[in-house]
């Protein structure tokens, strides 16, 4: 083969369309650097101050110098004198900038500073006489020049998909974004607080391994040149964190990142945060009652109440919360009795009677769960642990001791969606095995590839202490106490099909 048909040139870059206010904005970009004075060349600005400092510290401040560096939201030019507005972190605040104090040539420089354009100032903090906390600028420097143009003021950035993609503007134009992600940060300081005194601790386990299991979920499948092979990212972080069980940890949890290769909607996403604990000598009970203390504490801490605005509704946080097997909610719901299929074929019949979709491969457990999808769970509003799920769809929990055909396992609710699973775990080995290889035989049946996890399985042949394990999604944890509706509000780059 010809080389250099192997090596073809690449194609040229595709020349920007650019507006005519980004070309004006280029113009001046390039007249600056001309004049040696590129705003690109600055390598740093000494910050003293951040605009709330400035708002909630004023009596203490007021006729003092303090410098402060942001992006300019507005500009009101009146001949010698100007007002503007700076946005920092922590806020926005005002500017006043006079002729005579910074001196010609910087003003009129300052008059061609765009809006959303990087600055730094020094000033002496003072009120207007309209009552306004301001800064009475001495000096002012551009830091970065902004080729864009920001969203209008009034309209600012409305498309949903557009402050998905760009983030960083959506940050810039709408504050009460911000604000979400930095009680996102509040959040998960609080559960880690929660945590850390109940004695846990927190551990870091493999993102990419070396098995796809045969759990429901379908994972994303990477390689390793390394060793060439074949990796997968992980689903949960279960089998690691209940070895560390076995290794002689009483209790640990893990804040990762997970992934998922399935459907998108308002409470899904590829790749998402989840919060899982484990806890030797502790049963499902147990961890109902912390899962409610760790609503309330981080509810108190970052709401400051344990009663809740989310959507149309109050939710009250505050312990004890409703529980309710699955088996009687779905009773409640339509009732059908769990108890009357005494097959499998049973199970399918009742569901295609009420024309609901069917898998030839379900099982009772499987039909139990989709009537509750259908019936029970959008009922949920107010917190609800369900309790005392089919063997048969809980391959990690134990049998209860009364009916060996149910587990110790609970899902909790709140408003209409599952926030959290928890189990008391399996700890019996040859158990185990035979629910993962059952489990395997069903995803291979569908068509889709599993492994029998045997190093998990070795691990529990050495023996694990009966252990309460916990698993809860933080990104729906931040929707509930931020008061958004979709996923995508709550993470900082949702997945996203690119634009071509």
């Amino acid at each position: 083969m010809d080389p250099v048909s192997q090596n073809p040139t690449p194609e040229p870059l595709t020349e920007l369309q650019l507006s005519e206010q980004e070309n004006i904005r280029r113009e001046k970009l390039m007249k600056l650097i001309d004049a040696g004075q590129s705003p690109y060349a600055v390598t740093h600005f000494d910050v003293t101050n951040t605009s709330r400092e400035i708002l909630d510290g004023f009596d203490a401040l007021d006729g003092k110098t303090a410098s402060l560096a942001g992006r300019l939201m507005s500009k009101r030019v009146m001949g010698k004198a100007s007002f503007a507005h700076l946005l920092d972190a922590d806020g926005q605040l005002q500017i006043y900038v006079r002729r005579d104090d910074i001196g010609v040539d910087e003003y009129m420089n300052f008059k061609t500073f765009d809006i959303g354009d990087v600055i730094g100032v020094t000033g002496m903090v003072f009120r207007t006489q309209k009552g306004e906390i301001s800064l009475h600028v001495q000096s002012i420097q551009l830091l970065a020049k902004s080729l864009k143009v920001l969203p209008e003021k009034y309209h600012g950035l409305k498309d949903p998909d557009l402050r998905y993609r760009q983030r960083y503007t959506d940050m810039i134009v709408n504050p009460e974004v911000r604000e979400t992600f930095r009680k996102r940060t509040q959040i998960l300081k609080a559960v880690r607080e929660f945590l850390d005194s109940r004695g846990f601790l927190e551990v870091d386990t493999p993102v990419l391994q070396t098995i796809e299991i045969g759990a429901a979920a379908r994972t994303f499948k990477t390689h390793l040149n390394a060793l060439d092979l074949d990796m997968f990212l992980r689903i949960e972080t279960e089998l690691y964190l209940k070895r560390l069980i076995v290794g002689g940890f009483d209790k640990v949890y893990e804040v990762g990142r997970l992934f998922r290769n399935e459907g998108m909607d308002a409470t899904h996403n590829p790749e998402f945060t989840s919060v899982e604990t484990y806890q030797a000598y502790v049963n499902y009970e147990t961890v109902m009652e912390m899962v409610e203390q760790l609503y309330s504490y981080v509810a108190q801490q970052v709401c400051g109440s344990t009663l809740v605005p989310y959507q149309e509704h109050e939710i009250e946080l505050k312990a004890p919360w409703k529980r309710v097997t699955m088996a009687d909610a779905v009773e409640a719901a339509c009732g059908v009795r769990y108890a009357d299929w005494k097959t499998n074929q049973d199970a399918r019949a009742a569901l295609q009677a009420r024309d609901i979709h069917v898998e030839k491969t379900w099982t009772r457990g499987d039909c139990m769960a989709a009537l509750f999808d259908e019936y029970v769970e959008a009922s949920l509003i107010q917190p609800t642990f369900v309790t005392d799920y089919p063997v048969d769809i809980s391959p990690l929990a134990k049998r209860k001791p009364e009916n060996p055909d149910l587990t110790e396992r609970f899902e909790f609710f709140i408003n209409g969606h599952e926030m959290g699973n928890a189990f008391s775990e399996l700890n019996d080995p040859l158990d185990q095995r035979k629910r993962f290889e059952e489990q395997v035989r069903v995803r291979q049946a569908e068509g889709i590839h599993a492994e029998v996890d045997e190093d998990f399985l070795n691990a529990l042949e050495l023996g694990m202490p009966p252990t309460g394990g916990l698993g809860f999604g933080i990104d729906r944890m931040v929707m509930l106490f931020t008061n958004n509706a979709s996923i995508r509000d709550v993470l900082l780059f949702p997945t996203m099909k690119p634009i071509k």
